[in-house]
């Protein structure tokens, strides 16, 4: 097997991929050079976030916990008598409030606390000094500086009086911690509760520390119980627990290894006593996830520490359900940005990884390693598996969470991008989940798509890193190597000097298809080998050989695709990878694989610094954010719907229009078979304007076909049917349909919601051909004010929460710029109104067509005559042109054959045929509503597709 350092291209023979057979990294690299720990304690201010990266190296190494240069002073600031439950016996417990840098603490000691540090340093001292140990020769050299006598602990006579004692403990305390030897001790640490984890400033406050004993069991997770085993069957560990202001976690004191983390939801709970723990002293710690029983040394330290915790808890704000019964708050004056296509998102996606210090998080539903963030490419500079390689060379933590795959029903192989990725360097961790059989989930899926970079700036969408979704507004439909030369706007004929396949004359097609993937120099391609795709003509197949075509790209045109993401900053950057974590943390617990310390737990940075930003995304603008997502036991451990709530709401308070853009439409919970209402509130919407006499649009754009593999000329295959028939049924087919429960409104529908799909047109090897452009989007916007931009699609899988996990962000604008809405002056908010101009211009041909006008989304001469008449001219010119499908004249299945078998104007009068595109105007084209409306497109029982579960395709 090559050496993380070779390039993982295949040789130029051949472009497979060698065999992924074993995982080649099994451990990290633990050793830390003179650079790198300089760097960890350099800084006065506090320790950098790359400290929880390298815990057992710092132990190992002799990093100290208390920052070098940095004075930690004590004050001996109050005194409580306490009884250890004895009628004779009465103590005192001393209240130090300890300062080190900007961080404060308090700890409470007795007396005898006092008694023991003093000897377990002066045999530290011993030890050191008379032991010719070559371990102990850095110690040897710090006591010189040492005085030979300590400092006296037993004082006068008059120190011993109360008052005046609280005043020599302060400076016995004080006179030790000037000392680096003593100050540095393991003695006095723990009296301190120090840790490695104390002064990392992006894990906010110091907290609460200190020695526990902790008890086995207690997940609140399927799978991981049996019948209350936990509850008898357990064990007591000693532990060191740290509680900081959004989780907590316990760690072993011998490595410096954490062995769990518990982070703080709205099941957040801590209770006391023997009643909820079973034992004496016993603290209980609950959230979602688990029950965690502690045991305390006293009664006194079970009810402080009770009280501290929930104290550090109390600000924090994910202990308390918010906005849409979501996990995480609006975060006002959010720096955000959102993409329409792939282009610009991979671009600044890749300078902000290239920007990563210490994490890379990443979650996809695929993930494709060789997939090229910045093209043409020409060289691997901006291949993801080079950036990622680069980054963790440079000790950057990369951490990935990828969906696995039913392998029988979808060819992803995400085993194959584990494999790659993991192979290349050991800071690279790539986990899949969930496990079919034990998790007891098969039908479901983790579908979100995102990216977090040290925890301070995060990307959320639609867009997976995976083959097919880098593509721009120009939606090419062909490339074979050079730039297509049609006005696709025009339809205007290419020149005989380079024609729009791309080849120039004399140039070899078939050279330029079976391009060395090696060498890049020269290359103009967009889409280098499985990356050119068509998946409805036919869907990815030997992933494994990613440089090697799927399809002939000199026959087949690509299909654009379109789709929608979204780049946050700050709090909510924060959020998104406090999710992250979550999940992460939740798979290592689940899965035994995943348990051993190669997998490391994640740790939440403190949103006390979150404003602190080294970068920043070009072309941010600051509204509110909030991070939205669909989340259930199985999948994250916590239970979230927020996504719907948040397009219900949405569409119920619009008060002119919303804009619809998602790769699925499947709704209305009329019936047993849907359960989520987004079609409802659509309705109930349109029906209050009309009642009301008030203009009030529905957008509605959608993929003209399912994105499975299939023959719509034959009727496309089960897949395709059974996704057709709950769109047509969430339509305008049946009862529970939108058009039939418009029935109020009669013919006036199209006065308020209108159906669109997007198509395009282009040269390819000197023929006409046209395809669909794929709609993947996730998006709703709503009056020029909010949109929601993220990875759900509209039906059930997505939205109830309960089955695919999902993540989105709902942006709204805090300021306002002059617009106009339904004829009258209106105050906008910049970034929604720009997203919704940026996806008008383009459908509706604006781009090339500077008469169109934009402004209105609501007023009649926008929505009739550009937005409806431009969808129904395109619809017929490409019908007439090619006669595609789907289309209204086809009711039934006799027709489809007849169909299918007339000539295409494209073909039998070429000439014709550039004259009629010549009117085509931007890409919308109208729904068929009538497309095989007279057939019953649910699968037949007798085949697969009619045997799985109707909630697989809703």
């Amino acid at each position: 097997m090559a050496s993380p350092e070779d390039v993982i291209e295949p040789a130029a023979v051949s472009s497979a991929v060698p065999q992924l057979n074993k995982r080649r990294f099994s451990h990290d690299l633990h050793n830390l050079g003179p650079d790198e720990i300089d760097g960890l304690i350099k800084n006065t201010e506090g320790r950098p976030f790359r400290v929880v990266h390298h815990l057992p190296e710092m132990k190992e190494a002799g990093i100290p916990y208390l920052m070098p240069g940095t004075p930690i002073t004590c004050k001996v600031d109050n005194t409580e008598r306490h009884t250890n439950r004895s009628k004779v016996r009465v103590g005192t417990l001393y209240t130090l409030c300890l300062t080190h840098g900007h961080f404060h603490w308090v700890v409470k000691r007795k007396y005898k606390h006092f008694q023991d540090l003093h000897r377990d340093l002066y045999k530290h001292k011993m030890m050191r000094h008379y032991m010719p140990i070559g371990r102990f020769a850095k110690e040897r050299q710090q006591l010189r500086t040492m005085s030979e006598e300590m400092p006296s602990l037993q004082g006068t006579d008059r120190d011993r009086r109360t008052s005046s004692k609280m005043k020599h403990l302060e400076e016995y305390l004080n006179d030790l911690l000037e000392n680096r030897f003593c100050r540095n001790d393991r003695s006095m640490l723990e009296f301190l509760s120090v840790s490695a984890l104390s002064f990392v400033t992006d894990l906010g406050p110091k907290g609460l520390e200190g020695p526990i004993m902790k008890r086995s069991g207690g997940h609140r997770i399927l799978g991981l119980n049996c019948i209350g085993h936990h509850q008898v069957c357990f064990r007591w560990s000693h532990r060191w627990l740290v509680v900081k202001d959004s989780f907590l976690l316990y760690m072993s004191r011998d490595s410096n290894e954490i062995n769990f983390v518990l982070l703080f939801d709205s099941e957040f709970d801590v209770k006391v006593g023997n009643a909820h723990t079973g034992t004496e002293y016993g603290v209980c710690i609950k959230n979602f996830t688990r029950t965690l029983i502690i045991k305390c040394s006293s009664y006194r330290q079970s009810q402080w520490w009770t009280y501290e915790i929930n104290q550090l808890a109390h600000s924090c704000d994910f202990l308390k359900d918010h906005r849409f019964k979501g996990f995480a708050p609006p975060r006002e004056d959010t720096l955000t940005k959102w993409y329409v296509n792939g282009k610009d998102y991979f671009a600044d996606l890749a300078d902000a990884l290239e920007q990563a210090k210490e994490e890379i998080f990443i979650t996809d539903w695929w993930l494709s390693p060789e997939i090229v963030l910045k093209r043409p490419a020409t060289d691997n500079h901006w291949r993801l598996d080079e950036i990622l390689k680069r980054k963790a060379e440079q000790g950057v933590k990369v951490c990935i969470l990828l969906y696995k795959e039913v392998e029988m029903a979808l060819g992803i192989n995400s085993d194959y991008s584990k494999r790659t990725l993991m192979n290349m360097h050991p800071n690279i961790k790539v986990m899949r989940h969930p496990d079919h059989v034990s998790s007891v989930v098969v039908l479901w899926a983790h579908h979100e798509k995102m990216v977090a970079i040290d925890q301070t700036v995060a990307f959320v969408g639609g867009i997976d890193l995976a083959f097919g979704r880098w593509d721009d507004r120009q939606y090419r439909l062909a490339d074979l190597g050079q730039e297509e030369t049609l006005n696709r706007e025009t339809g205007e004929q290419p020149s005989q000097d380079a024609t729009d396949s791309g080849v120039a004359d004399g140039q070899n097609v078939d050279n330029q298809t079976e391009q060395d993937p090696i060498n890049l120099t020269g290359n103009t391609k967009l889409w280098l080998g499985k990356d050119y795709s068509n998946f409805i003509y036919k869907d990815w197949t030997q992933l494994d050989r990613p440089f090697e075509d799927n399809i002939d790209r000199t026959k087949v045109p690509r299909m654009p695709w379109r789709d929608l993401s979204a780049a946050m900053h700050g709090k909510a950057a924060r959020d998104v990878a406090r999710h992250f974590v979550q999940r992460w943390n939740f798979t290592k617990l689940f899965k035994v694989k995943y348990k051993d310390n190669f997998y490391p737990y994640l740790l939440p940075k403190s949103h006390s610094t979150a404003d602190l930003l080294p970068f920043t995304v070009p072309g941010s603008h600051k509204a509110k954010v909030q991070v939205l997502r669909s989340a259930d036991r199985w999948s994250t451990g916590s239970c979230e719907n927020s996504i719907l709530q948040a397009y219900i709401h949405t569409i119920k308070n619009s008060e002119h229009y919303i804009y619809i853009e998602n790769q699925f439409f499947i709704s209305c919970a009329e019936d047993k078979v849907i359960q989520n209402n987004i079609g409802d509130a659509i309705v109930d919407r349109i029906l209050r304007a009309h009642r009301e006499q008030k203009k009030y649009r529905v957008f509605v754009v959608i993929p003209l076909l399912p994105g499975f593999e299939g023959d719509i000329t034959t009727g496309g295959g089960n897949a395709i049917q059974a996704i057709m028939h709950f769109t047509y049924r969430t339509m305008c087919r049946g009862e529970h349909s939108i058009l039939s429960r418009l029935s109020e409104v009669k013919d006036q529908w199209t006065e308020y919601i209108t159906f669109c799909g997007l198509r395009t047109h282009s040269w390819l090897s000197e023929s006409l051909v046209t395809e669909l452009i794929y709609v993947h989007s996730k998006a709703l916007i709503a009056d020029d004010r909010c949109y929601i931009i993220g990875s759900a699609n509209i039906n059930d899988r997505s939205m109830l929460g309960v089955r695919d996990s999902e993540l989105a962000v709902f942006v709204e604008d805090q300021e306002r710029v002059p617009s106009v809405m339904g004829g009258q002056e209106y105050e906008a908010g910049p970034l929604a109104l720009a997203l919704r101009k940026e996806c008008f211009r383009v459908l509706a041909g604006a781009t090339s067509d500077p008469s169109i006008n934009i402004d209105d989304p609501v007023s009649d001469d926008f929505f009739f005559l550009t937005w409806n008449e431009t969808a129904k001219r395109n619809a017929t010119i490409y019908d007439k042109v090619f006669r595609c499908l789907p289309c209204n004249s086809v009711h039934n299945m006799h027709q489809l054959r007849n169909y299918c078998y007339q000539e295409r104007l494209c073909n039998t009068d070429p000439k014709q045929a550039v004259e009629e595109l010549k009117a085509i105007r931007g890409l919308l084209v109208h729904f068929p509503l009538k497309f095989l409306c007279e057939e019953n497109l649910q699968p037949p029982l007798n085949c697969k597709e009619g045997i799985a579960p109707t909630e697989l395709w809703t």
